[in-house]
């Protein structure tokens, strides 16, 4: 039976609590403001993060689709059949390198489930990569290295200039429209490979950015081309 009494003692305890509680939120802010509102913002991503990933509840989102595998047969025919010029095995190795980036970034940059989660590690500096650019620049120097004959690579952009900017890779054959291609990004579900046609992304509006494309690359080459003289030079070193 609750008493006058007890009552009295359960409201002292929950105002001590709230006492200390506020205090302790106030000597938290007053030596890490920035820390505090990055873990803050984590609250609400981490509530995101436990409901299962889309990936888990089939391999189709509306008009995203998920590659299954590095051979994913879809995908492969979908890049095959963007014009009778493309070679197949032009298709397959851009399928292939497509889903393998992925998963070797993944693990190289310790990708967490919800790309916010990522962004946010990476902008704290616990995270080496993760930011959407970083995959679309990775993707584009591997798709590149392959020496595509039928297939082109283009440099794509979505709410560009702002905060939610987002960045992918379309692939088309030689000569063929922007809007036609096929859309690369393994961004968007933290390293599992999510592709469809460029004009029917429900939640991205996309443009081509062919300067960004061609910057990216120059600099990858002239990043290899220094690691290269770089070497050079210290086996040239060692062996005096």
């Amino acid at each position: 039976m609750r008493t006058h009494a007890t009552d009295k003692i359960a409201g002292g305890a929950v105002a001590f609590a709230c006492a200390h509680a506020q205090l302790g939120l106030k000597m938290f802010f007053h030596r890490s403001l920035p820390l505090a509102v990055s873990m803050f913002a984590v609250v609400p991503l981490l509530v995101l993060a436990l409901s299962p990933p889309p990936w888990e509840s089939g391999r189709r989102r509306g008009e995203l689709f998920v590659a299954g595998s590095a051979n994913d047969a879809a995908l492969r025919m979908r890049i095959a059949t963007l014009s009778p010029t493309v070679s197949p095995d032009d298709a397959r190795r851009v399928a292939y390198t497509a889903y393998m980036a992925g998963l070797e970034l993944a693990r190289e940059w310790r990708v967490v489930w919800l790309p916010g989660l990522q962004n946010l590690l990476v902008n704290m500096g616990a995270r080496k990569g993760g930011l959407c650019f970083q995959w679309a620049t990775e993707l584009l120097v591997r798709l590149d290295a392959l020496k595509l004959q039928t297939l082109e690579l283009h440099w794509a952009e979505s709410f560009a200039n702002t905060m939610g900017e987002h960045n992918v890779i379309v692939v088309t054959a030689r000569g063929q429209p922007f809007e036609q291609g096929i859309l690369l990004d393994n961004w968007r579900q933290s390293g599992h490979l999510v592709w469809t046609q460029v004009a029917m992304d429900p939640e991205y509006h996309w443009k081509e950015n062919k300067s960004e494309a061609a910057r990216r690359l120059r600099r990858a080459r002239d990043v290899a081309s220094k690691q290269v003289r770089e070497h050079h030079e210290q086996n040239k070193g060692s062996s005096n």
